[in-house]
């Protein structure tokens, strides 16, 4: 729950002053709209009873129906519970919500500054659930979970890829929807060649430390009970974000010549994307790997958008669909099954185990990915065509915080033009965009 208003001040911080309110909005409205589709048949399309082929859950739990008083994580030797405890129901649809609202959220940041309110949550209502739900089922519905004789999903079960806390289902799901939706809502206007820097970066600062905190939540709760399991995940959700921090800075130490605050906050988000899929399989000593080289990977892949000439406002592909498929693929290297008991794949190739688990994961990437970037893409030309998906020009030249919600976030009112005009432009000369002039 922290994880998301976390996330809005993250991408907030990073846009432009005049469209703060409407990207802090495109989080918020996530936990609003997600949690009711969640309730009403969300969890049972995740979790439910497949229907065929792994692919989707049933609607045995639709309205939340049969999960009050009931548990779950018993009955079933191929559940990968870490305990004998049971869990109550309820609690364990509370935690995976939380799952599906941040993901969506994630995807608003690729399209930034142009954005309709109204066209954005329709979006999320879509995505969600044509592609959220399903992927759920795929990579978190274990067999066995949820009752003795529920049958989950074909990532876990069949292909048996590894994901402790979704890096498919989350990071590279979102990370390839931004990709497609960046493409459907085409350039800001005056991109690149105006600078567009953040108007906030202690916003960003903040934001980065609520989604570390929260992030612990995320990978250690994964675990499902408190014990070494989650203590695994807590260290090596730490770990890799600190040593993805240094990995990034380091990156722009030799690059640019100076370390940056913006650097530093997105280095440790893509370190905590990078080792969301990973914590539960690896060593500490794994997950430092991980994160190093998802910090500097991240940190060069981000410049590539200059290079395609996409507009992806706040380095979603760059930090969560290249973070995920990093963390993703880097199991089949580092994976040792002696972290976790319950694990269903193979050792990584580091530790006696081949290239077969390597190979699952590209599998499970590849197919989230595809999957994802295919429907979002339809889904986003459809909006735009119909209800429309974009402010016009002048909307967008005048800030879509007061057109679309009639709202500013600061109120300069009592300084004047001239210094209304100097604070509308922070002097922080902190961005990933070229140089260029401002109008």
């Amino acid at each position: 729950m922290l994880m998301t208003p976390g996330l809005a001040f993250f991408y907030g911080g990073m846009t432009r002053s005049k469209s703060v309110l409407n990207m802090l909005m495109m989080s918020t409205i996530c936990l609003a709209v997600v949690s009711v589709l969640w309730a009403l048949y969300g969890y049972s399309w995740a979790f439910g009873d497949d229907v065929g082929g792994g692919l989707l859950g049933g609607g045995q739990f639709a309205g939340l129906a049969g999960t009050v008083g009931a548990m779950v994580g018993v009955g079933s030797d191929s559940a990968p519970w870490p305990g004998t405890d049971a869990l109550p129901a309820l609690a364990f649809v509370m935690f995976q919500l939380m799952f599906a609202v941040i993901t969506p959220a994630l995807i608003s940041g690729a399209v930034a500054d142009r954005t309709k309110f109204w066209g954005w949550t329709t979006l999320v209502v879509l995505w969600v659930t044509i592609v959220y739900f399903p992927v759920a089922h795929w990579v978190f519905a274990f067999d066995g979970f949820t009752g003795p004789d529920n049958v989950g999903g074909w990532i876990a079960n069949t292909l048996k890829a590894e994901d402790f806390a979704g890096g498919t289902a989350v990071h590279i799901n979102a990370g390839a929807a931004a990709l497609a939706l960046a493409i459907v809502l085409g350039k800001r206007r005056g991109w690149p060649r105006e600078p567009m820097r953040p108007h906030n970066l202690p916003f960003v600062l903040l934001g980065m430390a609520l989604l570390w905190f929260g992030w612990f939540g995320f990978n250690a709760g994964s675990a499902l009970a408190a014990g070494d399991l989650a203590a695994t995940a807590f260290t090596n959700t730490m770990l890799a974000t600190a040593t993805a921090l240094i990995g990034w800075l380091l990156v722009e130490q030799f690059r640019d010549g100076h370390p940056t605050t913006l650097g530093a906050a997105s280095g440790a988000v893509a370190g905590l994307v990078a080792i969301t899929p990973a914590c539960g399989f690896v060593q500490p000593v794994g997950a430092l790997a991980i994160g190093l080289i998802a910090g500097a990977v991240c940190a060069l892949a981000v410049g590539l958008k200059f290079r395609l000439g996409l507009d992806d406002s706040l380095d979603v592909v760059g930090v969560h669909l290249v973070g995920g498929i990093v963390g993703t693929l880097l199991i089949g290297f580092f994976g040792d099954n002696s972290v976790n008991s319950a694990a269903a794949g193979d050792n990584g190739l580091f530790y006696g185990g081949g290239l077969t688990q390597l190979g699952r994961q590209a599998l499970a990437a590849g197919a989230v990915l595809l999957y994802s970037f295919v429907v979002a893409l339809v889904l986003g030309y459809l909006i735009k065509v119909t209800i429309g998906f974009r402010v016009d020009e002048e909307n967008e030249a005048t800030g879509i915080d007061e057109t679309e919600h009639a709202e500013t976030a600061y109120d300069f009112s009592s300084l004047g033009t001239r210094a209304l005009a100097g604070a509308s432009r922070p002097a922080t000369p902190a961005t990933r965009e070229p140089v260029g002039e401002s109008r």
